[in-house]
């Protein structure tokens, strides 16, 4: 398990710390993040519940009081264990609006792109992503207190690197285009990027990158 409370803030000379809390572990054969986000009081938003059913319910009840469950998108490396976790955890289920029925898994309702969801004094700004799948969506943490970084839980749509597999020369470029107006173009450099897979990275060590990332087409 790898636990990372978010930055600490300056305010009139006193350092106080940002109270909210974003933990992480990899599950499955193809190393799938699951991330859990609690605010000071324990109450918790879990991103892909993606495989290893009782290893995320253990997960989830040692670090926060889960309150809903979120899925990136329509694969199923995203949602194999959420059938199972959503009953363990007694939870709700939500999924981007154009992929919900592409996951065969109860999901209790949709997020529609620009829509604003709350989870204690977690305020995440829903962003749907077209390309890696027709609706991903993304999380966008608003900062708790000024100075604070957003933090992106992108799933498949954005790595370091690049931005995610997608099956055709239209798809990346919807895709390419959605990043780069929906995150880059309206987030600062300082902004951490949570992807589905791997490590994470910035907004701006990525930004450079992005003119070389729609020359090379993928």
């Amino acid at each position: 398990m790898l636990c990372k409370p978010t930055d600490k803030f300056f305010a009139h000379g006193n350092v106080r710390p940002v109270t909210t809390t974003i933990n992480q572990i990899s599950v499955g054969g193809m190393d799938n993040n699951v991330y859990l986000v609690s605010d000071s009081a324990g109450r918790a938003l879990l991103v892909d519940a993606a495989n290893e059913a009782d290893r995320i319910l253990d997960f989830a009840r040692d670090t926060g009081a889960v309150e809903l469950i979120v899925t990136t998108h329509r694969h199923l490396d995203h949602w194999y264990a959420l059938a199972e976790v959503r009953e363990g955890l007694g939870v709700p289920a939500v999924a981007g609006v154009n992929d919900a029925a592409g996951i065969d898994a109860p999901t209790d309702r949709t997020l529609s792109d620009g829509e604003v969801l709350t989870v204690g004094r977690l305020v995440f700004d829903v962003i749907e992503l077209v390309g890696h799948t027709p609706g991903s969506i993304a999380l966008a943490l608003r900062p708790e207190f000024d100075g604070a970084p957003v933090h992106l839980f992108t799933g498949d749509s954005l790595f370091p690197g690049g931005v995610g597999k997608t099956g055709s020369p239209e798809d990346f470029g919807s895709l390419l285009t959605d990043v780069t107006a929906k995150l880059f173009d309206r987030y600062d450099d300082d902004t951490v990027v949570h992807p589905g897979h791997g490590k994470g990275t910035t907004l701006g060590a990525e930004r450079p990158h992005l003119q070389e990332w729609r020359e090379r087409g993928w």
